[in-house]
């Protein structure tokens, strides 16, 4: 079963959602196989596919690129597309259109975008648009210039107040779900309290209504930003494995040990009975 955006709606209260990154068909296949309910196609591609320093540099068409291999392998999870820096950021007009590029060309089910209040009349023009928003509070990796780096927010008074206002603002605009990043547990937890709609939790503690990681944190597949961070649980160590299998291929090959005659093909029965009149031809090419 396709699983849409008031399916999601529908689960808060009633049982924990998942949600993982994913950035092309292999990957989504297995994820969709998991029976995991959300696939992010996150801006996170950037460092960890890509090899950037950070978020800010991967562009809209280079995530259309991936979000078109992930709805490819057609998961039976809700496909949320991130929205990368500055591609809603300038103006309405431009936001709806990258927005609109992301659904119609690339298939996904719905957009990410990251900030509160400021992004209000943005996520207005999305949702008129008929394109559901997941909104992005917390530790936003877009803004990390502005942050001074990828720090912990919401541990004061003022700005855990400033959060769950936010939190408010986004539902009420009609965002379906939020993602809550690098945020103390008993601001995420007081925030998912209190909405209506599902939150995501990374680094927010257990009270959310959901939970998301990278793919490749999880699975242990070293990239440019591969976190160690307290927040993330490794389930796998395939670059590892990865290095290992390659190891053995190249001794396999230098010892003449692969191919094999079980992964070799035979000629044809016919050419087979006339290898002499087949070396012939050889002859007569080389000549």
């Amino acid at each position: 079963m396709k699983k849409t955006v008031p399916y999601i709606n529908n689960l808060k209260g009633n049982r924990v959602i998942s949600m993982m990154t994913a950035y092309d068909y292999p990957t989504a296949k297995a994820v969709s196989e998991a029976e995991i309910d959300i696939i992010l196609v996150g801006d996170s591609l950037a460092q960890v596919v890509l090899g950037h320093d950070d978020t800010l540099s991967v562009t809209v068409d280079e995530m259309l690129h991936h979000v078109k291999a992930v709805t490819n392998a057609n998961p039976s999870s809700l496909v949320v597309a991130d929205m990368p820096y500055l591609s809603y950021h300038i103006n309405v007009s431009d936001s709806l259109k990258n927005a609109g590029r992301f659904i119609q060309e690339g298939k996904a089910d719905a957009v990410k975008v990251e900030g509160g209040e400021k992004r209000k009349e943005v996520i207005n023009a999305l949702i008129d648009a008929e394109i559901p928003v997941m909104g992005h509070l917390g530790l936003t990796p877009q803004s990390k210039n502005l942050m001074g780096g990828y720090k912990i927010q919401g541990k004061t008074l003022d700005l855990a107040k400033k959060l769950f206002e936010d939190a408010l603002l986004l539902q009420e605009t009609g965002c379906f779900a939020i993602v809550l990043e690098g945020v103390p547990t008993i601001v995420a937890q007081s925030i998912s309290e209190n909405l209506t709609i599902p939150t995501i939790g990374i680094g927010a503690g257990k009270y959310t209504d959901g939970q998301v990681l990278v793919i490749h944190d999880l699975i242990g597949m070293k990239s440019k930003e591969y976190i160690d961070a307290k927040f993330v649980k490794r389930y796998g160590e395939q670059y590892d494995s990865t290095v290992k299998a390659l190891v053995e291929y190249k001794k396999d090959i230098e010892n003449s040990d692969f191919p094999s005659e079980e992964h070799s093909y035979d000629m044809g029965s016919d050419i087979q009975d006339s290898l002499k009149e087949w070396k012939k031809e050889i002859k007569k090419i080389l000549s």
